[in-house]
This record gives C-alpha cells, sequence and structure tokens, in this order.
C-alpha cells in the first residue's frame, strides 16, 4: 500500500489524554495507521485523575503498561467513607475480587504518568503511529468517503490531514463535539471543588487511614487520596465563600487544619479549583467521527469513574473499528454506542452522582443511616462483594459485553 493510501486509510484521534493514547496504542497494535493531534505542546502534569479500577489494570497489562503504573503508583487494597468527626469508618476490601479480576485493588497513580508511559510505548513498538502535539483543531470534516482535520501548527502554520475515522477524546471541551454543534446534556453541580496537594503524611497521624477516603466532618466533606509521595486532598467551599476565598492560602490552612490540627502550616503544593458536571451526548457516533471519554461523558470524580470509562470506551471502540478494516460493516459502530452509552448512565453518572449525594449529606441522622448501610454491605461477604463489582466497573463493562 502506498504511504498516501495508506494516511487516506487511517485513524484520526485529536487529543493526547489517556483515551486518545489508549485508542492510538490498540489501533497500532492491530497494524491500523493513526494519527493523534494534540493542543498541548507537552503531557501536563497538572491535577487529574489519579484513580485506576481493577479492569482498566487488567486491559492494560497485556501491554506492559499495567507493571510501570504499578511501579510509579501506589496500590490501595482498601477504600473507605469516614465520619471524621467521630472516628467511624466503612471499609471495603478489595480482595473480594479476586475471583474477577487479576488486579483485586484500586491504584493511585496520577493520569499523566499514564499517557506518559503510552507514548513511550508507541514510540518504541508502533511506528505506524504518529503523534503530533501543539497541533490545535480548528475545523474537522467528513463525507462519505473518509475525514478531513484542518489546524494550525505550532509555528502558526495551517495544515490539513485527512483519514478515514476521527476519534473525538478532546475532553469536556472538546473541538470535536463542538464542530459537531451537539448538545452536551445535564447539569453542572453549584459547588466548587478545590484539590489541593501536600506531603504531609496523614495516615502517621490519622488513625485507621486507608489510602483512599471519603469523609464527612461537621457542615462538610472532603476526600484523602494518597498518591506514592504525596496526599491529594478535595475540599469545598464554606456555606457563603467565593471560590476566590475558598482557594486563597489562608482558607486552604484553615480546612487542612480541620483535618488534623498541627503546629505548622501545611506545605501546600498546588490548588486546582473546579466545577462538577454530570453530561452526556445523546448520540456517541456521527458518521466517520466517534466521541469517547470526556468528550462524550462527564461525570462527578467520587469514585474514580471518569478516566477508567474513557479508556473502557476506548477498548470497546478500537475492538469495533479493527474489525470494520478487517471488512465488517461500519454499522459495528453503532454497537459501540449500544454498548458504552447506557454505562456511562447507569454506571458511571448515576453512580458516581450517588457517592456525591452521599458525602454531600449535611444531615446526621441521614448520615448515621448511610454509613451503618456501608457498614453492613462492607462486612458482610456476600454484599461486599456485589457492592465492589458495581463500584469498580466490572458489572457496566460485563453489562455492556452482553449488548448486541
Amino acid at each position: 500500500m502506498s504511504n498516501q493510501k495508506a494516511k487516506e486509510q487511517r485513524v484520526i484521534i485529536v487529543g493526547a489524554g489517556p483515551v486518545g493514547l489508549t485508542a492510538a496504542m490498540l489501533l497500532g497494535h492491530h497494524g491500523i495507521q493513526c494519527l493523534v493531534i494534540e493542543s498541548e505542546g507537552s503531557v501536563p502534569r497538572d491535577l487529574r485523575a489519579s484513580t485506576f479500577h481493577p479492569p482498566t489494570l487488567d486491559m492494560l497489562d497485556q501491554f506492559g503498561i499495567t507493571s510501570k503504573l504499578i511501579a510509579a503508583g501506589l496500590v490501595a487494597p482498601t477504600w473507605q467513607v469516614r465520619w471524621h468527626t467521630t472516628g467511624e469508618f466503612a471499609e471495603f476490601d478489595l480482595s473480594a475480587l479476586k475471583g474477577h479480576t487479576a488486579h483485586p485493588y484500586r491504584l493511585q497513580c496520577e493520569q499523566w504518568r499514564l499517557a506518559e508511559f503510552l507514548i513511550e510505548h508507541i514510540d518504541l513498538h508502533l511506528p505506524c503511529i504518529e503523534i503530533k502535539q501543539g497541533y490545535r483543531v480548528d475545523e474537522c470534516r467528513q463525507d462519505d468517503a473518509g475525514v478531513e482535520v484542518f489546524v494550525t501548527g505550532p509555528g502558526g502554520d495551517k495544515l490539513a490531514f485527512s483519514g478515514s475515522y476521527l476519534i473525538g477524546a478532546d475532553g469536556g471541551r472538546s473541538v470535536v463535539r463542538s464542530q459537531l454543534k451537539l448538545e452536551f446534556e445535564g447539569h453542572t453541580f453549584p459547588e466548587t471543588t478545590v484539590l489541593a496537594t501536600t506531603s504531609f503524611p496523614f495516615h502517621e497521624h490519622v488513625p485507621n487511614l486507608s489510602f483512599i477516603n471519603y469523609c464527612w466532618k461537621n457542615n462538610g466533606t472532603f476526600s484523602l487520596l494518597r498518591l506514592r509521595d504525596l496526599w491529594r486532598v478535595s475540599l469545598y467551599p464554606r456555606d457563603g465563600e467565593s471560590e476566590q476565598e475558598a482557594t486563597s492560602p489562608l482558607s486552604i490552612e484553615s480546612k487542612l487544619q480541620e483535618i488534623f490540627q498541627k503546629d505548622s502550616a501545611y506545605d501546600v503544593m498546588e490548588i486546582r479549583p473546579y466545577k462538577i458536571h454530570q453530561r452526556v451526548v445523546k448520540s456517541y457516533v456521527h458518521g466517520r467521527m466517534i466521541l469517547a471519554g470526556d468528550a462524550a461523558h462527564i461525570n462527578s470524580p467520587s469514585g474514580g469513574m471518569g478516566m477508567n470509562g474513557g479508556i473502557h470506551d476506548a477498548f470497546n471502540l478500537v475492538e469495533k473499528l479493527q474489525r470494520i478494516y478487517a471488512g465488517e460493516s461500519q454499522n459495528l459502530l453503532m454497537l459501540y454506542e449500544r454498548q458504552r452509552r447506557p454505562v456511562a448512565l447507569k454506571h458511571v453518572l448515576e453512580q458516581s452522582g450517588r457517592n456525591r449525594a452521599r458525602m454531600q449529606e449535611r444531615d446526621d441522622g441521614k448520615r448515621r443511616q448511610a454509613l451503618t448501610e456501608l457498614q453492613r454491605k462492607a462486612d458482610d461477604k456476600t454484599l461486599a462483594e456485589a457492592y465492589l463489582l458495581e463500584t469498580s466497573m466490572i458489572n457496566g463493562l460485563r453489562e455492556a459485553a452482553s449488548i448486541e
């Protein structure tokens, strides 16, 4: 096949985050040429997702990616919902999933590390994959024969690239979704989450702390997630506190002192405020343009389902694309949508929404009821297994696989 013909038949991916790069790697291993276009000049190392669920680790393992993540991250065998003011907690032990996964735990590791490991893997093993960083997509077009993407390069040059299909994996502010003029239906929650990192060893001072903790406090909530060398703390503005006030060093320090009071100030390394959205597009597939990950659905980060769900999208979509390239009908793309969109609605948006609602609860009676129920599930082997199959995203994947 001529180089020009191969370029016309390649898949173009917009977005070089975990979802786009996972799709590129998978396509490359099927021998399908792929061009990845990314507006950032390098992988951003800012505060984004950090939780990998068991089935995601299973999926990435065959490519040698999981072992790299484990070496760079922290294995979390349990997670907790805690009533911080009383010290009570419900703890879920993921070893209950041993019969369902090769990785019965969550892994705490920064999202950017996955992106860098995927790029390294592509550079070493997949010459049919080209990654262009620092290229902004201006316009996307398609017809019955293929797609064309118009971009502005790092030096301001205007360029055009053609291919057979386009995957929009360019996040919550997706240019591809905008080009398709799609509504992003759903809502934005009123509260702002303020994510802060510190090297303070909470685990040495707060008794019985897990590596992953969702916590109630008086008139509020917070979460503590441990990485290898630091803790990520999710904080929320107090009633009447503006976003500017909530992100001030004084407010951050005050809230950290509420978690554990100490004589010296906390070393706060990074602060990132963000809004929580629950949104999904009506259709993932639009001719030869397909959406995946946050470009198609965004949800509350509570429970760590967003990045994982996007990676699962990539595995499902590429399985369909490789079959299409092998000669099967393009209608397989609609099977991708039928399998993945209900999962986003039922198992990702709804579950993450329930997680958020539970932790935003202020009524002590309802908190007590929720904690008692969670403790009952955690202490019963059968109930714990069933609950973890849902919260670890295994049920959603199995349900999707059953859809024809």
